[in-house]
């Protein structure tokens, strides 16, 4: 179904990734505290640059488009935990050990206001994930399993203390996923959201607080997304939202009744229990045909579910060792995975089933660190270079305890080996290139 188009390596570990709502724009945050946004090529195309044999060729592989780094810098003195774009793509907001939310322009990477992570104890909390929920309310959740709600209104993170805080989950949060807004809100921006947290879900209600726990799942629940037009035969149109767990297993769940889950799907049957299922996204359904989403897997793979007939529909690789983190799909309908040190851009594919990594090259890339602000790109082609950007005075990056703790899904303890020409700090690659 998808084909890759390009491998784009990282100077460091990722352990976030944001896209932008209407730009071509992604965003990345790495173990070192580092925060850089990337610029893929856009689709549209001139008509002189169009002929009856390459329009429906992508201009990542017709070898002359490249992948532009707009900025880079250090964000955060630890990690950066997460990433989250602003509704209108105006803003992104960062967060990491430092015990350090930012605010800053996605094209510029100006910072604009900081506030420090609230915390209910006496020592700092670090964050585990950011949503926005609308252009009003940010969700910040964090290690202690504290959620907080952070007040946009004003356009920064000015107020240094939350709105409200949930306590949902007795564990660190590990997904949010906002379920779609009733018929008769006005606004059009959902109220309530589902959480995941060590091994229950949580339904929390923008003005009533936390709704209802499920039962204990014993299995860790790490991933969510809510397909709508999918549900009990009684109620088709109700909407499910998958749930991936540390077993390999994804379950569903029927919308509204959230004491447990409806149905499973083995997603990585392994005896005594698969690899994790550290991420989900919804195929848009123009390109799936139907009901499909794609996993991220604990061992590197990318597992085609079709929700409809229960099973895995396709295999892919994103990388040999390291998990996959991070999934989504651009507003040019690309998908974009990352994990260990590599981003990698999707494309849908002419022939269904067809996989491009199959009959890839990789080659090793030298990676460098040099001044802050200064501008790179990534040539989409043959003899591709990559010119990395800057980094600010600071330095310093994680200890040895929170690399291998990470978002703590990387709970494996999977080290990096050298793959040599086809490990994951290849050059951009497309096929049918030698």
């Amino acid at each position: 179904m998808f084909e890759n188009l390009c491998t784009l390596p990282l100077s460091a570990e990722l352990f976030s990734q944001a896209l932008h709502p209407t730009e071509p724009l992604l965003g990345v945050g790495l173990s070192t505290g580092h925060v850089q946004c990337f610029r893929l090529p856009s689709n549209d195309r001139s008509p002189e640059d169009d002929s009856d044999a390459d329009a429906d060729v992508s201009v990542l592989s017709d070898g002359k488009g490249t992948i532009d780094t707009i900025w880079r810098t250090k964000r955060h003195k630890g990690s950066c935990r997460t990433l989250a774009f602003s509704k209108d793509g105006s803003a992104l907001y960062s967060a990491g050990t430092d015990y350090l939310l930012k605010h800053f322009s996605p094209v510029t990477g100006q910072v604009a206001s900081k506030i420090a992570i609230p915390s209910k104890k006496s020592v700092p909390d670090s964050p585990s994930l950011l949503h926005v929920l609308s252009p009003q309310t940010l969700l910040l959740a964090c290690d202690s399993g504290a959620l907080h709600l952070l007040d946009l209104r004003d356009g920064a993170l000015a107020a240094s203390k939350p709105q409200q805080t949930h306590f949902p989950h007795d564990d660190f949060v590990s997904s949010i996923t906002a379920l779609p807004p009733s018929a008769e809100s006005t606004s059009g921006y959902s109220k309530q959201w589902v959480s995941t947290g060590g091994t229950t879900l949580a339904v929390t209600d923008l003005r009533r607080g936390v709704l209802v726990r499920s039962d204990d799942q014993e299995d860790e629940l790490l991933c969510t997304a809510f397909i709508p037009g999918i549900g009990p035969k009684k109620n088709r149109q109700n909407g499910v939202v998958a749930v991936g767990t540390g077993t390999g297993v994804l379950t569903l769940w029927d919308k509204g009744a959230w004491d447990d889950q409806q149905d499973r799907i083995v997603v990585d049957p392994a005896k005594g229990g698969g690899e994790s299922l550290d991420c989900i996204v919804q195929i848009p359904e123009d390109i799936a045909g139907g009901k499909k989403v794609v996993v991220g897997v604990g061992d590197g793979s990318l597992r085609i579910v079709d929700l409809v007939k229960r099973e895995v529909e396709d295999h892919l690789r994103h990388d040999d060792i390291e998990a996959v983190v991070g999934l989504g799909f651009d507003c040019q309908g690309r998908m974009i995975s990352g994990g260990g040190q590599v981003i990698k851009v999707w494309q849908e594919s002419p022939s269904l089933g067809a996989n491009a990594d199959d009959s890839d090259e990789n080659s090793d890339s030298d990676e460098s660190d040099d001044d802050e602000d200064m501008n790179g790109n990534t040539t989409a082609g043959n003899g591709a270079k990559r010119h990395a950007s800057g980094d600010s005075d600071d330095s310093d990056s994680d200890s040895d305890e929170e690399r291998k703790r990470g978002k703590k899904k990387k709970r494996k303890g999977k080290a990096n080996a050298d793959l040599g020409p086809h490990g994951p700090h290849g050059v951009l690659r497309f096929k049918g290139l030698d």
